[in-house]
């Protein structure tokens, strides 16, 4: 898959993976003082919007850790806690699904090394916020 916004894998939809205290600490608007509630936002505006620019089905995964944990599932956002790492959770995640297309969103550039290894494409932050 050269193009994580192009066409989807014929065999599901695209994996979304979302490295939710990534994503939301890409922008300073004070997140920091309710984690749980940003990343509540986040799986909102992902549940309203879904994947920006991509034409297919996906398969949406918010992955939250930490002070954020507890944040329900909404029609069309599945979040998956994190026990301990959150980056953990998503090589998992990601490792689970080999022959799907999968894309992780995320800034880091370590988790970008681990989940390509495995196969998936990358973006960062503003693939989901614009």
């Amino acid at each position: 898959m050269d193009d994580p916004l192009g066409s989807p894998d014929p065999d599901g939809p695209l994996l979304v993976i979302v490295d939710g205290a990534n994503v939301v600490g890409s922008r300073p608007d004070g997140w920091w003082r309710d984690r749980r509630g940003a990343a509540e936002r986040l799986r909102d505006r992902l549940a309203r919007e879904g994947l920006p620019g991509h034409e297919g089905a996906v398969e949406l995964v918010l992955v939250v850790e930490g002070a954020a944990r507890g944040v329900e599932s909404v029609p069309g956002v599945r979040v998956a806690e994190a026990p301990g790492s959150g980056d953990d959770r998503i090589v998992q995640l990601t490792a689970e699904h080999p022959d799907r297309a999968r894309l992780v969103v995320t800034a880091d550039r370590e988790l970008r090394r681990r989940v390509t290894e495995l196969g998936a494409e990358v973006a960062g932050p503003r693939t989901v916020l614009g």
